[in-house]
């Protein structure tokens, strides 16, 4: 009977295998050679239309870090841009996104409503998004009108939040906060209502007030959510370029470029030598620091836990 039992399980798992195969082989395969041809390519010079490559070795590499004068400094403005969206994004996630979760966890009426609109940001579609706020930022935009109208007009900018070198990035930050503040609030929110009620009650009946329960009781136990959030916000501001393309275009002056916006310029838009290896590169660079951040955040988030 046992024997029986086995062969049908095994029957089973393997028509499931079947079904799953075709589809896992086409995924594996193309994503091999997709990863494959981008990481021969950062080896090489090639211009996307001639025959055969250049093989120049490590030299995009050292290139677009140190070497090449003409490069090395546009790659190096562009990661600071990278780097004050890497600490703005998840800090503005973080900053924001708990208080709202709170809120939301301890209010009862409309709660669902509630929720579904705090995460209509996040399911817009981005390009839309992107443009509207390009229109409310825009010198005759909106929100220089209503600034004006509440008697802030020291806070206007003439030529458009935008359009200000000193304004451009930050306001692009928040733009992007705003979009993935819905997730961080979604996660913490879950992780408030997976806490067990007894431990808040406890520290209730022992005198402390609302804020010591949130700093000394919740905080510590929503660290993994934090971890979580953090690792989103860094994921998006190395990856997510899409809104200083669509949004500046790197402008005005470079002020908005990041390394993303640039490995895709140098992929499509450049006029420089054949630079498609220079852009593969940048982006294995990219890759490679995205999984350095992610072990780190996993190894400080085993050692609080």
């Amino acid at each position: 009977m046992a024997g029986i039992v086995r062969r049908q399980r095994l029957r089973e798992a393997l028509t499931g295998y079947a079904f799953v195969l075709p589809a896992a082989a086409l995924f594996g395969l193309m994503g091999a050679y997709t990863v494959g041809y981008g990481l021969l390519l950062s080896f090489a010079r090639w211009n996307g239309f001639t025959r055969d490559w250049l093989w120049v070795g490590v030299d995009n590499y050292l290139d677009i870090l140190y070497r090449d004068a003409a490069l090395a400094p546009i790659v190096h403005d562009a990661a600071r841009g990278t780097l004050l969206v890497m600490i703005g994004m998840p800090v503005l996630s973080v900053v924001v996104g708990l208080p709202i979760a709170l809120a939301l966890n301890r209010i009862r009426l409309l709660r669902t409503t509630l929720r579904t609109v705090f995460f209509l940001p996040y399911v817009t579609t981005g390009v839309a998004v992107f443009f509207a706020w390009s229109y409310v930022l825009a010198p005759a935009g909106s929100l220089n009108t209503v600034l004006g109208a509440l008697g802030l007009g020291s806070l206007q900018q003439p030529q458009g939040f935008l359009g200000n070198p000193s304004t451009a990035l930050p306001t692009l930050v928040a733009v992007m906060a705003w979009s993935s503040i819905p997730v961080a609030i979604l996660l913490y929110l879950a992780a408030l209502q997976a806490i067990d009620p007894n431990v808040i009650d406890a520290a209730t009946v022992d005198g402390a007030s609302n804020w010591r329960v949130t700093t000394s009781v919740l905080w510590p136990l929503l660290r993994p959510t934090t971890a979580a959030v953090v690792l989103l916000g860094l994921r998006d501001a190395l990856q997510g370029f899409q809104i200083f393309l669509l949004m500046t275009g790197g402008g005005p002056g470079g002020t908005t470029n990041v390394l993303g916006l640039q490995a895709y310029k140098w992929a499509f838009f450049s006029d420089l030598r054949p630079t498609l290896g220079l852009a593969s590169a940048l982006g294995w660079v990219l890759f490679v620091v995205a999984l350095l951040l992610a072990a780190v955040n996993l190894r400080v988030l085993r050692s609080r836990t």
